[in-house]
């Protein structure tokens, strides 16, 4: 795959990610948690029925695919969708921008961690900047947002915790692209997902007064399906074909920019003087952490 298809994909694929991500708030005012997380994958799960099946040139799934193909569900799916839609229920959608500005340092950790990637000066400079951008965002976020989002310093916690989610999703997704074609991939963890959500996705759609769902909440619940479980992984899995999880890693920056956009854009939520500066500083971090990488030692 060229360089610039790679590239492509993988901002086109973010982007969907971060508006999905803003545009859950309403979704989340209408549908109990569980239920739309289990709503999104039982979509998603008809929409991709024909790429479940398996390929004539695929080996027989090993052991140790079958695990990671399951964490990349429980945490790049489940967790993540768990704790981004909680997130940003209890706080703004800028909120959860500005922090999910740290994915492209965390994605850099954990490379190093997990893949052995080597972290240069550079990199840890990129996560410190990350840190501090985070932490004054949410000093700021504590008095700022206090009155109508009286719980936000929970939901930028779990906003946080997703975070940690989306990087293990990048970095386990690069091992499993190795092995299986992404169409078999977003597949495969979307079945998962609804699975883990099955049991509490039932005993909410027992309850819930589907009455109240309006068309046009139908309508954003559709494309939120497609976009996050369907589109949005096959772009991913797609570019990350063609480069290192750490180089894939600067193109996470689309999710908080494309997230913090709809905010204001959308749902009228301002940003500040002092939050574009935490911005920044987190986004200084992105550019770190993401360019004047080194050339792979040549054997």
């Amino acid at each position: 795959m060229k360089p610039w298809l790679a590239f492509t994909c993988l901002a086109t694929s973010m982007a969907l990610v971060g508006s999905y991500v803003a545009l859950s708030k309403p979704l989340v005012a209408v549908f109990p948690v569980f239920l739309l997380a289990w709503l999104r994958f039982g979509i998603a799960t008809v929409a991709m029925a024909a790429w479940l099946k398996k390929p004539a040139d695929e080996q027989p799934l090993r052991p140790s695919t079958k695990k990671l193909l399951f964490l990349e569900s429980f945490l790049g799916n489940f967790m993540f969708s768990i704790c981004m839609l909680y997130g940003v229920s209890m706080t703004s959608a800028s909120s959860a921008g500005v922090i999910l500005s740290a994915i492209p340092a965390m994605v850099a950790l954990q490379s190093a961690v997990f893949l052995k990637e080597r972290l240069h000066a550079r990199s840890l400079l990129a996560i410190g900047c990350a840190i501090v951008g985070i932490g004054l965002y949410a000093s700021i976020s504590h008095s700022d947002t206090s009155a109508t989002h009286p719980q936000a310093w929970l939901g930028n916690l779990l906003v946080c915790a997703a975070v940690c989610c989306e990087a293990a999703y990048a970095v386990i997704g690069k091992h499993l692209t190795s092995h299986l074609n992404p169409k078999r991939i977003a597949s495969l963890i979307n079945l998962w997902g609804l699975a883990l959500t099955t049991p509490m996705g039932v005993y909410w759609l027992l309850l819930f007064d589907f009455s109240v769902v309006t068309v046009s909440s139908w309508g954003l619940l559709v494309f939120y399906a497609i976009a996050a479980s369907m589109l949005t992984v096959w772009l991913w899995m797609t570019g990350l074909k063609g480069v290192q999880a750490h180089q894939a890693g600067v193109f996470t920056v689309m999710l908080p920019i494309s997230a913090a956009t709809i905010g204001v854009a959308f749902f009228g939520e301002v940003m500040t003087g002092l939050q574009v500066l935490a911005f920044a500083i987190a986004l200084a971090g992105v550019v770190l952490a993401t360019t004047g990488q080194h050339k792979p030692a040549r054997h």
